[in-house]
Formats: structure tokens, C-alpha cells, sequence
């Protein structure tokens, strides 16, 4: 399949690793740069103004998820959400327990902030998952111990989409006095979320997935909640992330919430029209294709694809030669040359990971862009198992 490089199409389909900033959002951000620059701790009427926006700010994303206002802490990134949740339980309930369970899936910013916590003298225990990347919570449930702190488990996986029964193992920590954390990072404006219904005392979401600003995101930790801070200074976010608040990032990912919100059901309808014309098309297209995740409870973006006797690293890169953009995992951990502990986790053997990539579709993806993708990827899958060494 021949194509003309200065006629090459541009097709973004790794939203999941990150998404292009919403004009709206920009336009909201814009006054908070330079006209209404002021710092929310200054008492100043330009300090003001921007608590202000602050707190308007806190109200929006709070209500979104059934939360009060000050139960939001702004920070930097779902990472820095996470290490604050891990750590900032640990640390403070040491008196109760020294440990934690995780799922099997988890993205690594929870992973290796537990491996972490591990060298700290913290016990650390992974649950299993299914084939299709289930954690069944009777297993959550029977992990529990009298020392245990903190559960956390990922509420929607950034590699293969995997939506978990939340409410069902929010009520066994409940049960049993045991903090739960859940990394909603991908979940957030894909699927309703209400911390009052699935009993989560402390949930992680990050701005730049739903076209909000990069360096903005919160943990909503429960009013009542026994945690320490990771960062000490001024003691701004209630005491909670000393730093200077990043006003603008912060008003952006407050107007970013307001339209996600507001467009979620009707997106979610035409995304997963979208999602399911991949799968089967694509299925039915290329032999020896499989569906790694669940056919049903996942996300209606992220769909992650194996084939059999190719690398999933060259098809990345033949499609992004037709100017197709997709990942072979998360974008957080590409890099790296072992294969996705995620994948591993559903009994996938190496050879088969290797095969695996992650398409993720959003705001701006549009059924011709699905099409030439659907066009254009069984041709590459053809053409690298003609020089796989693994094709029989």
C-alpha cells in the first residue's frame, strides 16, 4: 500500500495517553494567566479574586462527584494524587496496620509507589485478575487482614479498559474499617462517578484526559480521613499540598469537567458505536486477532488489540507512517522493553503482549478516521507477518 508522505493524513487515536486542550477550556484559562494572575493566599483584592476562582472551581468538580468542596485537594497530576493517597494513609495509620492491597492492574503510579512503600517495611499484597481483567472482590475480601489500612484498585485500567465492580468492594473496606483509593484517572468523564454510592474514601482524576490543561488534577479525600501530607510548606489545599495553587490549570480543568459532564452520555452513545465497529471489523479482518479486556464492562475508548506473530511496536510504528497515532500500552510506560504487567496479569504469555496495541478514541475522533484505521491496519499486520520470524 503505497500513499504520497505530503498527502499523509494526521489521525490521533491514543487519547488515553492524553487529550488536545477544548477551545472552551482554553478561553475559560486565558484571564487567569495575565489579567487575573493574583496568588489565592494573598489578601489582596488580586489574591481574592483568584480564591475566588479557586473555590468556584472546587465546587464544580466536587458536585460532579457527589462530593463537598472541601474534600477536593488540587495537585499536579494523577501521579502526585496517588503517591499522596499511598502514602499519606500509610504514614498516618501506622498505628492500625502495615498493609496494603492493590490490584494486579494497577497503573504505575499506584504499582511502584506500593514497591516503594514495600522498602519502607510496608506488606504489600497484589489481588489477582481474570482473563478479562476482573478483580472479583470475594478475593479482595479475603486478603483483608486486621492490619490492613488501604485498598486500592483502579477504577477503569489505562491499558485495556477494564471497568471494576467499585461499589461492590468500596462496601468490604466499609466493612471492615479499611480505607479504599481508586485511581479514576481514566474513568473520570467516561463513567458516572459518585463517592457517596460506592463508599471510595479517596478517589484520583486528572485534568489532561478529559481535555483539560496538563499539570492539573485532584484527590477527593473523604472528610474524616486519617492522612498525612507529602509536601509540607504553606499548608495551602487545607494542609493537605503546600504549593501555590495553579490557578490556571485549576480553572481549566473546572470548565473541562463542566463540558465532559455535560456531553458524557451522548459522547459515551457515539464512542462506543465507534469502539464497536473496531472490534468487530478488525476481528473479522485479520485472522488471529483477539480482544484483550472485557467485551462489555470497559470504557467506550480504549480498546486494546492483540495479533498473533507480529510485534505490536512495529505496527505502531508502520501506522504511524499512514499517520496514524495509537500506543502499545500505556503512554506512562512505553518505553520500557518488558511486557505490560497489566497483560501479564490475564495470563497473556510475552510473545502475546508483544503482539498488543491500544487504540483510544475522543472527542474528535470521526467514523472516517475509524475507517482508515480499519482500512489501513490489516495491510500493516499482513506485511509484518510476511518478515515475522514467528509467522508459520
Amino acid at each position: 500500500m503505497k500513499m504520497d508522505k505530503t498527502k499523509k493524513r494526521k489521525i490521533y487515536l491514543d487519547y488515553a495517553a492524553t487529550t488536545p486542550v477544548d477551545p472552551e477550556v482554553q478561553k475559560a484559562m486565558r484571564p487567569y494567566f495575565s489579567r487575573d494572575f493574583g496568588n489565592a493566599s494573598s489578601l489582596h483584592h488580586f489574591g481574592q479574586k483568584a480564591k475566588e476562582a479557586l473555590e468556584q472551581s472546587r465546587d464544580v468538580i466536587a458536585k460532579t462527584i457527589g462530593a463537598e468542596s472541601e474534600e477536593i485537594i488540587f495537585t499536579s497530576s494523577a501521579t502526585e494524587s496517588a503517591n499522596l493517597a499511598l502514602k499519606g494513609i500509610t504514614f498516618a495509620n501506622r498505628d492500625k496496620g502495615n498493609h496494603i492491597i492493590i490490584s494486579s492492574i494497577e497503573h504505575d503510579c499506584v504499582l511502584n509507589t506500593a514497591l516503594w512503600l514495600k522498602k519502607q517495611g510496608f506488606e504489600i499484597t497484589q489481588i489477582p485478575v481474570d482473563k478479562y481483567g476482573l478483580v472479583d472482590p470475594k478475593e479482595v475480601e479475603k486478603a483483608v487482614k486486621k492490619e490492613t489500612v488501604l485498598v486500592s484498585v483502579i477504577w477503569a485500567n489505562n491499558e485495556i479498559g477494564t471497568i471494576q465492580p467499585i461499589a461492590e468492594i468500596g462496601k468490604i473496606c466499609r466493612k471492615n474499617n479499611v480505607y479504599f483509593h481508586t485511581d479514576a484517572a481514566q474513568a473520570f468523564g467516561k463513567v458516572p462517578i459518585n463517592v457517596v454510592g460506592t463508599d471510595v474514601d479517596l478517589l484520583t482524576a486528572s485534568a489532561h484526559k478529559i481535555y483539560g490543561p496538563k499539570g492539573a488534577a485532584f484527590l477527593f479525600v473523604r472528610k474524616g480521613v486519617n492522612i498525612d501530607p507529602i509536601l509540607h510548606g504553606g499548608g495551602q489545599e487545607f494542609g493537605l499540598r503546600s504549593s501555590t495553587e495553579n490557578l490556571p490549570a485549576i480553572v481549566g480543568f473546572a470548565k473541562a469537567t463542566e463540558i465532559t459532564s455535560r456531553e458524557m452520555k451522548s459522547e459515551n452513545k457515539r464512542l462506543l458505536k465507534l469502539q464497536d465497529w473496531i472490534i468487530t471489523q478488525l476481528l473479522k479482518k485479520v485472522p488471529d486477532s483477539y480482544l484483550n479486556g472485557h467485551s462489555e464492562k470497559r470504557v467506550p475508548n480504549i480498546t486494546n488489540l492483540r495479533f498473533a506473530f507480529v510485534e505490536g511496536e512495529s505496527i505502531m510504528m508502520e501506522l504511524d507512517w499512514y499517520g496514524i497515532a495509537v500506543s502499545t500500552g500505556s503512554a506512562c510506560s512505553s518505553p520500557k522493553l518488558e511486557p505490560s504487567h497489566v497483560l501479564l496479569a490475564l495470563g497473556l504469555r510475552p510473545e502475546e503482549i508483544h503482539g498488543s496495541i491500544r487504540i483510544s478514541l475522543g472527542r474528535w475522533t470521526t467514523k472516517e478516521e475509524v475507517d482508515y484505521l480499519i482500512e489501513v491496519l490489516p495491510k500493516v499486520v499482513s506485511k509484518l507477518r510476511k518478515i515475522s520470524p514467528f509467522a508459520s
